[in-house]
């Protein structure tokens, strides 16, 4: 992406932002109820959407049932759904740039990362799941030879997504894609405060030729249409993205309603452990700086919790510390700016709060810690960092979902290993050495559903992720991610 900071301001204001719902096929307007989606760059208005109520949720959960029980997307050769997903693909490449400039008006992601991370994610998400709709293949158990036994893979029927602000689309494409792949049929519900990219993608589904039902967008909040969307009975599976606290509300709403299948992907208060022995502690440090400052700290898998050998410590902090303060905060459609805004004022308060804690807590203030550029009327912290933060306290413990590091020391790998599962969350952690020994043996050590050794946020499509304890359940991404939108059904023919 090559336009400037003028070229971008200008072409933001001349961006169609979508204003209703994508239910079966079309935009709709629903009850008439609207709500401001806010930019956190500038606390200017970008759009007023349809609010979608219980009404609205029905209506889009009807259109998925009737596409399911007797549409034809089911019923389609898995390598017809392939088909329609690439062609998926191909638009949102197409849209790449509006797409991207619509995430960074909408949660305040530097565009460089809306263009080159988040939309690379998204695309590349429907592109592997087209591809590998038809690669599936069913089992034939040996039996006894007066009988054939059959095992298939069939598709679990409705599908309700939700989720959060922090990765629109690529997070919507980790649940979309799979379950589109598997012959399913998905109400997807973003974020109330970032909306406005999904539902573009609603409208380029259909553009792509997914039958009417298909896919359905509907914008709202947790505490109506996601809570419709759990208690609905015609949903048959719940995938979710978020707060561990939200996921437990989808649990309660699905042991009261229909029992349908909830998957979880929640929280997390990663540790990042780096030893003495570590292959470049440069990087090291460079790579926990940009782990917990990217997406301004608004990931789940943050490494939140730096741990340090002591014999290192001040020289990994120092090293962290530099490159906080040299890091550029500002406009998020500044193509120079390296950090953008938090993604609401009131998620800024709510991130200073934890600052003020630490700092009431004794822990030691070495950067940032204050906000910046109020007078652009967003929401702007300066990268901050931490250290002699106790391993008790909330600062440790808490997750923030912001640009905030906490340092911890330890003298030995066992009290590394001790500090990094003393935590209830287990969704990510990273591990710099240069014993293979040492990876092995601790990464199999660390209660987490992803770790990471001398390197941090790597990966592509071919592995799982999700995480363990209260970070949730199943997974997205690979193979894996096809086994929650799918049932095993045994069929055994007498001979």
């Amino acid at each position: 992406m090559h336009a400037t900071h003028e070229e971008l301001l200008r072409r933001a204001k001349e961006l169609d932002l979508p204003a209703q719902h994508h239910i079966d096929g079309r935009d709709e307007a629903g009850g008439g109820a609207s709500f401001a989606v806010v930019s956190p760059r500038d606390g200017q208005v970008l759009a007023e959407v349809a609010d979608a109520g219980v009404a609205e949720v029905d209506a889009a959960v009807a259109a998925a049932r009737r596409a399911f029980d007797s549409g034809p997307w089911p019923r389609l050769a898995p390598v017809e759904r392939g088909r329609a997903l690439l062609r998926l693909a191909d638009l949102l490449e197409e849209h790449r740039a509006d797409l991207a400039l619509t995430i960074s008006l909408e949660m305040g992601k530097p565009i460089g990362e809306s263009h080159a991370i988040e939309l690379r994610a998204a695309i590349g998400t429907f592109r592997w799941y087209g591809q590998l709709a038809d690669k599936l293949a069913d089992e034939v158990p040996q039996t006894a030879a007066d009988a054939l036994a059959l095992v298939t893979r069939e598709p679990t029927g409705v599908v309700g997504a939700v989720v959060p602000w922090n990765f629109p689309l690529t997070l919507a494409s980790w649940k979309v894609a799979p379950a589109l792949a598997a012959g399913c049929t998905v109400v997807l519900k973003p974020s109330e405060w970032s909306p406005l990219s999904a539902l573009m993608v609603g409208r380029l589904a259909t553009e792509a030729g997914l039958p009417p039902g298909v896919l359905n967008v509907v914008a709202g909040d947790g505490p109506t249409a996601g809570r419709a969307l759990g208690l609905h009975p015609g949903v048959d599976v719940l995938a979710f993205t978020g707060s561990t606290a939200v996921g437990r509300h989808f649990l309660r709403y699905a042991a009261d309603s229909n029992l349908k299948r909830v998957w979880l992907e929640l929280g997390g208060k990663s540790p990042n452990i780096i030893l003495p022995d570590a292959p470049d502690l440069e990087q090291a440090a460079a790579t926990a700086a940009w782990g917990i400052f990217f997406n301004q700290g608004e990931m789940c898998t943050a490494p939140s919790r730096l741990l340090v050998h002591c014999s290192v410590a001040e020289r990994v902090v120092e090293a962290v510390v530099e490159r906080a303060r040299a890091l550029r905060v500002g406009d998020p459609l500044d193509p120079g700016t390296e950090m953008g805004a938090l993604a609401r004022q009131s998620h800024l308060e709510r991130v200073m709060g934890h600052v003020r804690t630490g700092l009431d807590e004794g822990a030691r203030l070495r950067a940032g810690g204050e906000p910046i550029l109020a007078e652009s009327g967003g929401s702007y912290l300066r990268p901050t960092v931490f250290d002699q933060v106790a391993p008790g306290s909330r600062l440790a413990r808490e997750e923030i979902f912001g640009p905030v590091l906490s340092v911890l020391t330890f003298d030995d790998l066992d009290e590394a290993v001790a500090l990094a599962n003393d935590t209830e969350y287990g969704l990510a952690a990273g591990l710099w050495t240069s014993d293979l020994s040492t990876a092995h043996k601790v990464a199999r050590a660390l209660r987490a559903g992803t770790v990471w050794v001398n390197c941090y946020e790597e990966g592509d499509l071919t592995v799982p992720f999700g995480g363990v304890k209260q970070s949730g359940n199943g997974r997205d991404k690979s193979v894996h991610a096809l086994e929650k939108y799918t049932e095993l059904k045994t069929t055994w023919i007498q001979l």
